[in-house]
């Protein structure tokens, strides 16, 4: 139905806030900005600039800052899930610590001693008891009573299930909490564009109609379009539109399109053929770029691309990559006039989702939307109901990329490290609270489906041994549990050297040695 609910331009800025939809479903093609794979966008962007910018002293601090604040949340979240299921069943914690390395805080409580440390990449929770003596875990020095290894098994699975479980957790309280205080946006049923030879088009549809029904179901906003295409079906239905004022009745069969979801891959849904109305404009231009040279300025509003109509920053970023090095002209509305300006795209080299390096055209502008967007708060029981819909899908969707990952239908070059997480924590800080609440919550979901994997060192290498042990009958001996922790030492290892290795291949840090 609708070609991008929020696109990307040449670089789309978000919305203030982000679009946090109750039923995750990409209703009738509303897709999202983060599903148009619009690339690297280089060039400054809004709160951005050069390195050696005025102001780059204080992007670098709050990038630091915002890095240490949402990496530092996310241990203690994860591991105060830890410590509370297992004082909950009973189990003593000798030690509460956030970080690694030299300890900066220490306090002893009445059992437990609480330490902050100076590496903020890591924590953990020291149990009493976590070998059995009959393992040579010592024993000497706790009560029974209290020894993590010597409680039920069920305990113990709760206990390393909570960090994990946390982190979930922690994401749909900031979904429900940022839906209760801010809202999500939903755009008004205004057509934009009508794709030719489309349903809609066939029975009339123009650009800037109102809809106000279809199917027989009451159209407030885009949101409730795209979930009445989405339950369509091959026969003829009515949709009502407004038009200068007076209200048209047009009779239209939705069709079967594909398109590609997030992956890449083709997903069939009802298509009527319009989209929204999101005229983009221009809010940055980059020195020195293209569209500067050209003539752009910021509040331009982009009406064509080489003749041919743009409704959204989708469709003018489409436009603009499929042309790179080419020279072309785009029309701008500018002080209620309309003007040409001419411009030749840079070339650009990037990585599309599958790993291929693709050629793309940029001009260097930032994109805003003038669409008129309204905030719809939620009440809280709805927001909770609806902050647990968004975090199952968001790990919905990591659980999926994660699988393509392993079974390379993602290239392993989109796998990022500490420099890819504090960078883009610093750019939403720079967007504003709400932005960066919202990427806390993502990386928090992120966090917890990793430590959900198999793998020895992780909670998930945990639970598996504990899957073994209520297969067995009794745990696996000490020695193999031994093994395979450093096998899975080794390999997070390697994944963190390679991720750190990405890192500094987007920032271009080899470049001295070439």
């Amino acid at each position: 139905m609708a070609e991008g609910e929020a696109g990307r331009g040449d670089r789309c800025r978000r919305p203030p806030a982000p679009d946090l939809e109750d039923g995750g479903e990409d209703h009738g093609r509303l897709r999202h900005a983060d599903e148009q794979g619009a690339g690297d966008h280089r060039g400054a962007a809004p709160g951005r600039g050069a390195p050696g910018a005025p102001g780059g002293r204080a992007r670098r601090v709050i990038t630091v800052v915002s890095f240490v604040v949402v990496v530092g949340l996310l241990i203690l979240i994860h591991e105060l899930g830890h410590f509370l299921v297992a004082r909950w069943v009973g189990v003593g914690v000798e030690r509460f610590s956030i970080g690694f390395g030299p300890v900066l805080l220490r306090w002893r409580g009445r059992e437990t001693e609480y330490c902050l440390s100076a590496v903020p990449m890591g924590g953990y929770v020291k149990m009493v008891g976590e070998e059995s003596p009959l393992e040579g875990g010592g024993g000497a020095a706790w009560d029974p009573a209290k020894a993590f290894a010597l409680k039920p098994l069920w305990a113990r699975f709760l206990i390393v299930l909570a960090g994990p479980g946390m982190n979930l957790v922690l994401a749909a309280v900031i979904f429900a909490t940022m839906l209760m205080i801010l809202g999500r946006p939903v755009l008004p049923a205004v057509v934009g564009r009508v794709s030719a030879g489309g349903p809609a088009a066939q029975a009339g549809v123009r650009t800037g109609d109102r809809v106000t029904s279809f199917a027989g179901r009451p159209v407030a906003n885009w949101e409730d379009l795209g979930r009445a295409v989405s339950a369509a079906s091959a026969r003829p239905v009515e949709l009502e539109v407004e038009r200068g004022g007076a209200r048209l009745a047009v009779s239209l069969v939705p069709r079967r399109t594909t398109v590609p979801d997030l992956f890449g891959e083709p997903k069939e849904m009802w298509d009527i053929g319009v989209g929204p109305l999101l005229t983009p404009h221009v809010s940055t231009v980059s020195p020195g770029s293209p569209a500067e040279r050209a003539g752009f300025r910021p509040g331009d509003t982009v009406r064509a691309v080489a003749g041919e109509p743009i409704y959204t920053p989708e469709e003018l970023t489409q436009a603009i990559q499929k042309r790179p090095g080419g020279r072309f002209t785009l029309t701008v509305e500018r002080a209620g006039g309309e003007l040409e300006l001419t411009v030749t795209a840079d070339r650009i080299r990037e990585r599309a989702p599958n790993g291929t390096e693709i050629e793309v055209g940029r001009i260097g502008i930032g994109i805003d939307t003038q669409a008129a967007v309204t905030y719809v708060r939620s009440g809280p029981l709805a927001a909770v109901g609806q902050g647990l819909v968004q975090t199952w899908n968001m790990t919905t969707l990591t659980v999926t990329g994660l699988w393509k990952l392993l079974t390379r239908q993602i290239d392993s070059s989109n796998i990022g490290g500490p420099l890819q997480i504090a960078t883009e924590a610093g750019r939403q800080a720079r967007q504003g609270a709400a932005a960066l609440a919202f990427f806390t919550a993502i990386i928090s979901i992120n966090l917890g489906v990793l430590n959900l994997l198999p793998v020895p060192m992780l909670d998930g290498g945990h639970l598996f041994f504990f899957a073994i042990e209520a297969a067995l009958g009794r745990p696996l001996s000490l020695r193999k549990r031994e093994v395979m922790q450093q096998l899975g030492f080794a390999l997070l290892m390697l994944l963190m050297v390679y991720a750190l290795y990405n890192d500094l291949m987007r920032l271009d840090a080899f470049r001295l040695f070439r």
